[in-house]
């Protein structure tokens, strides 16, 4: 384990510990600096890891279509975004997000053959008609606001809305 120089030890009781910078929980990074970045970042490296731990189905010809989405919906994409209920959608993670996703749909979708039969990748706007708008962004917020009404709904006195008010104030 490296140590840090001037690091603090803190002391609870009888046991000590070190101070770090950031440490995963529940599958989630928590850090000192309540940025998201680590935690995206580790979520589609995990993507990744599961896009090819798949990915002879992936590059099959005798697997449709419809069932590597289904695939990439059903075991990929939820690596990606658990806990996203949570998260704050800034651009840098917008970004990292589509590309993520575009990445692994073009793999699917495969290259458009032109009119003079010269091959190119699909275009973002074709990736988004092809899933029909129901792309990674579009359902991060739509769990988002899924947890917010869950949070909206509970009583008064639950420890969890309480807390998310404190949250919400600082």
């Amino acid at each position: 384990m490296y140590k840090e120089r001037n690091s603090i030890r803190l002391k609870v009781e009888n046991t000590q510990t070190d101070q770090v910078r950031s440490f995963s929980y529940l599958g989630a990074i928590v850090n000192g600096n309540n940025t998201l970045e680590d935690e995206i970042r580790e979520r589609i490296a995990k993507g990744n890891k599961a896009f090819y731990a798949n990915k002879t189905v992936f590059k099959s010809n005798l697997v449709s279509r419809k069932s590597k989405l289904k695939l990439y919906w059903s075991v990929i994409r939820p690596t990606v975004v658990y806990g996203c209920e949570t998260w704050v959608l800034k651009e840098s993670i917008i970004q990292r997000l589509s590309v993520f996703e575009r990445k692994i749909l073009r793999k699917i979708f495969g290259p458009t053959k032109e009119g003079n039969g010269a091959w190119r990748i699909k275009t973002n706007r074709k990736l988004d008609e092809l899933i029909k708008h129901q792309n990674i962004i579009n359902y991060v917020k739509a769990q988002i606001l899924s947890w917010f009404g869950h949070i909206n709904r509970m009583s008064e006195s639950s420890i969890v809305k309480k807390k998310a008010r404190i949250i919400s104030i600082l």
